[in-house]
């Protein structure tokens, strides 16, 4: 997913830092604004995952630093409620600005709080989506607990909170008591989707079932289920954000030609901070490619050689049918199992097995075959397998040809035998 370092100034004048990614697809697209946890920034993995899986599905996402956080401007201890709901109306004013008004406003824990509350302000807004958000802006309160006596008597106070440290003044106390929960959510008149688990010790599931209370329809509820506050896992927030992509299609416009135009056949985009995850756009159809966790993957999508392999599976199952439809041979369905290895080219080698003359490709494919069929008709079908397009193309001498784009003149030309 391309991503986009940017700045924005909010209402007390601090610059926050942002990250905006970008989908695979062309202009105008729905954009998301994403509202972190509590003491967080915009780049935990639950952010990071969430907004992959939004811009795999066509959605823009805004994922910024509160003040005082992460990397923006500012003292946290001089941020309240009150200033985060202000900092996402201002986040809001820069993607109108310089992209487009966004449509759906996401939030984590105390950050979903602060999205129903931003939300209500925002008339650009058509979705709002809280993930293990308290139900009451106070509740956060019960993780600094054994300070708030030193805070109320003394007016501040250094607390521990996710293992940092922060300084919290009486007046961020003040403002959680003084918002009013219930009147915003009961007034909210936008789609509402609440997501939480019910194994979530940090915000406990009546927090969700609260809010959803408390709304009006159209509203829904996605139960998070096994995952925990911070979704650490990211298979847990990656699996959040399709949902929220999936839902969000009914209530947020997208364009019906949203696909990327390019003058080649496939694109593919890398991210430094996805490490393998990648996106792919081939025609007009967007595919992941990615590498399993045992290598460092995420294991989002398959990796380059069980792509490979697909290929060839893909195409030997097509050209087995319209052989066998033009026979008018009974081939009711083809399956194809491959495999793909290195192995030794020449015996000699064997002692010598990490020179690259000593190996080769070796795939095997493996039919199954169904239907009324002879066994000199399967015979056939085997031999005709190996005239497939893709079989064809691996078996003979290729020539590749690299340039840079912005060096149209400078190229490297190889072929392989």
């Amino acid at each position: 997913m391309p991503t986009r370092k940017v700045e924005f100034v909010n209402a007390a004048g601090y610059k926050l830092s942002a990250k905006i990614n970008l989908p695979l697809s062309r202009a105008p697209y729905p954009f998301a604004l994403f509202a972190h946890v509590f003491t967080g920034n915009k780049n935990l993995l639950s952010a990071r995952y969430i907004s992959r899986a939004l811009t795999q599905n066509g959605i823009g996402v805004m994922r910024f630093d509160f003040t005082g956080l992460g990397e923006s401007e500012g003292e946290f201890a001089d941020t309240n409620f009150t200033s985060n709901v202000e900092d996402l109306i201002s986040a809001s004013d820069y993607l109108a600005e310089h992209y487009t008004a966004p449509s759906i406003l996401i939030g984590h824990s105390l950050g979903g709080a602060a999205a129903l509350f931003a939300s209500r302000q925002l008339d650009n807004i058509k979705a709002v989506v809280t993930i293990g958000s308290p139900s009451y802006p106070e509740h956060v309160t019960h993780l600094i607990k054994d300070s708030i006596e030193t805070i109320e008597k003394q007016g501040c106070a250094r607390v521990n909170v996710g293992g940092r440290d922060f300084m919290i003044k009486k007046h961020f106390l003040d403002d959680l008591r003084s918002q009013d929960h219930i009147e915003t959510i009961s007034e909210l008149r936008k789609g509402l989707l609440v997501m939480h688990s019910p194994q979530d010790t940090t915000v406990g599931i009546d927090n969700a079932a609260n809010i959803y209370q408390l709304a009006k329809h159209p509203k829904s509820f996605v139960t998070l289920d096994g995952a925990d506050h911070l979704l650490t896992d990211k298979r847990d927030a990656h699996y959040a954000g399709q949902v929220i992509s999936s839902w969000v299609t009914r209530y947020v416009d997208f364009p019906e030609d949203e696909k990327l135009k390019t003058d080649e056949q496939v694109v593919v985009r890398l991210e430094d901070e996805d490490v393998f995850t990648s996106d792919i756009l081939a025609g007009h159809h967007a595919l992941i490619a990615d590498e399993p966790t045992s290598f460092g993957g995420n294991d989002f999508g398959p990796s380059p050689y069980e792509l490979l392999n697909s290929s060839l599976g893909a195409c030997t199952a097509m050209t087995l049918q319209l052989y066998a439809r033009r026979k008018k041979w009974d081939l009711k369905e083809v399956k194809v199992h491959l495999t793909h290895a290195k192995r030794n080219h020449h015996e000699d080698d064997m002692a010598h097995p990490e020179e690259k003359s000593s190996m080769i490709d070796r795939f095997e494919r493996i039919l199954e075959l169904k239907g009324n069929l002879t066994m000199d008709q399967k015979r056939r079908l085997l031999e005709i397998a190996g005239k497939c397009p893709v079989h064809r193309t691996l078996s003979t001498p290729q020539e590749f040809v690299s340039r840079l784009i912005e060096d149209e003149e400078w190229t490297i030309e190889k072929s392989e035998h």
